[in-house]
């Protein structure tokens, strides 16, 4: 959530940032609710003060054994009218809280400009993409063939856009989030989190994904709960209302399964494994000290891609631009796999600092060096995410004779093997 003085003090430099963001949104409504309920709050002071004096008045005057009722009438209808006031001011304030939640966060100074996802920026590609000497398989072929996953009993149980892991299949997706964890915990200095998958919806506000994307979360109505649609939501949440009374960084990672509604248009991308309703990923979260944000947010960068380098996949890495932003972020990095079999790009991992607009919706603070509470600088950034992982795998090591060699940082996760072969 941006801050309403920040708004107040710089409104022609946060008009044009989010007009660089086709945020849309209508600021005169804003500052004038503002404006009244500064003017409301000044009013109710100046009140107060008369009944204060008038008060004093009156005891002075029954001292002196004089009337005061003209001056107690005078009191009560200062405080009719400061009840009035109070009540304006509470509906004011309500209504400046819903609207400034429907606000994105402002980008970073150096966020490319652009309009849509053709205005992110390119910032390195690492890596060989494969070459073939046989025609290469699709996913979902090198899935079925090797018994890795089955489509259509995971279409049966729960609908499009679920999948049912079998045999190895369920294994090398174990072994995959096995492997993300051990190597955040062990070399990156994170600690592992199992986060509840339902969350309420003070919690999904905090991060961000209330009110704006309520269509996408998928909700247990009748208990007020939502089911995550990243761990990000319950782990940044871990110490919401609080004021830290720890050093900072804050490093989190969690594995969890995620849940969305939206799947994509019907086309390509519904087939198979790269857009889904459910699926597992592996979240790093840090809490840090906004001078340090943006420093912590390429060593998250460089994390992710950690993970992609020892599995031995070419990927890229995107800046995106204004009008590609989350709603929450700042500023954010796109990792992305190449996948032979669908001859295009996907996206594993997000990498963003929000500075401090999660830290406000959700009261985040620590104390700076002044002993002065302040709202911490939030990151998250996924550390990857499957199933689009998986995908690229399958894709990257197929083999001629229908095998999928397992590249050798992911062998011991999966007993030593160096390939998965038909039966």
């Amino acid at each position: 959530m941006l801050d309403l003085r920040t708004i107040r003090e710089n409104e022609a430099t946060v008009r044009n940032a989010l007009a660089q963001r086709g945020a849309g949104v209508n600021l005169d409504d804003l500052l004038r609710l503002d404006q009244e309920r500064r003017a409301t709050l000044q009013e109710v002071e100046g009140l107060k003060s008369e009944r204060n004096t008038v008060s004093k008045e009156i005891g002075a005057r029954k001292r002196a054994g004089e009337d005061t009722q003209a001056q107690q009438e005078r009191v009560r209808e200062v405080g009719r009218r400061i009840a009035e006031l109070d009540e304006r001011v509470r509906t004011l304030q309500t209504d400046l809280e819903a609207r400034l939640l429907r606000i994105p966060n402002i980008p970073y100074r150096e966020t490319p400009v652009g309009a849509d996802a053709s205005g992110n920026r390119v910032v390195r590609e690492v890596g060989t993409r494969p070459a073939f000497d046989f025609e290469p398989a699709d996913h979902v072929a090198l899935a079925e063939r090797l018994g890795l996953v089955d489509f259509a009993r995971g279409a049966r149980i729960s609908g499009a856009g679920f999948l049912v892991y079998t045999g190895w299949g369920a294994r090398l997706e174990r072994a995959l989030v096995q492997f993300m964890l051990d190597l955040h915990t062990r070399e990156h200095g994170y600690t592992e989190i199992q986060p509840p998958l339902l969350c309420h919806a003070a919690t999904m506000t905090g991060t961000g994904q209330l009110p704006k994307m309520a269509e996408d979360m998928y909700t247990i109505e009748a208990d007020g709960l939502y089911l995550i649609p990243t761990a990000e939501v319950p782990v940044t949440n871990l110490h919401r209302e609080e004021i830290l009374d720890r050093p900072l960084p804050i490093k989190y990672v969690a594995y969890t399964p995620c849940f969305r509604r939206e799947a994509g248009a019907a086309g390509r991308d519904t087939r198979g494994m790269i857009r889904v309703h459910q699926f597992d990923k592996v979240e790093m979260v840090q809490l840090v000290e906004p001078e340090q944000s943006y420093a912590v947010l390429e060593e998250l960068v460089q994390q992710a891609e950690t993970v992609l380098q020892r599995l031995e996949l070419p990927y890229r890495v995107l800046e995106l631009c204004t009008g590609d932003l989350s709603f929450a972020a700042a500023r954010c990095y796109d990792i992305e796999l190449w996948a032979p079999g669908q001859q295009d790009w996907l996206e594993v991992s997000s990498c963003s600092n929000f500075e401090d607009f999660q830290a406000r919706r959700a009261g985040i603070r620590y104390r700076g060096p002044d002993g002065k509470p302040r709202f911490v600088h939030t990151l998250n950034g996924s550390g990857v995410a499957l199933a689009r992982l998986y995908v690229a795998l399958l894709e990257h090591y197929q083999q001629a004779d229908g095998s999928i060699r397992i590249p050798e940082a992911l062998s011991p996760y999966v007993g030593g093997i160096d390939r998965l072969t038909p039966p």
